[in-house]
């Protein structure tokens, strides 16, 4: 049975424009700006400071900016 409200639409998306590739990136980011070489004493102390950075990071934040031009990765 179809339903006007209740239309789905599935796309495919190459792997090289994965959201994957953002969440990794940001990761890295977190990584190397807050968390290479911090300790916090407790996971809330961990927690504030992630929290404090992506707020502050936010203020000065853009768009991740994709390079890839269409040529099949080799292996």
């Amino acid at each position: 049975m179809h339903h006007k409200d209740h239309r789905i639409r599935i796309v495919y998306t190459p792997k090289h424009c994965s959201w994957m590739n953002q969440i990794e990136i940001w990761f890295g980011i977190i990584n190397r700006r807050l968390l290479k070489r911090k300790s916090y004493r407790s996971i809330e102390e961990l927690k504030a400071s992630i929290l404090r950075f992506v707020e502050q990071y936010n203020v000065m934040a853009k768009p991740f900016k994709w390079t890839y031009k269409g040529v099949p990765l080799t292996v």
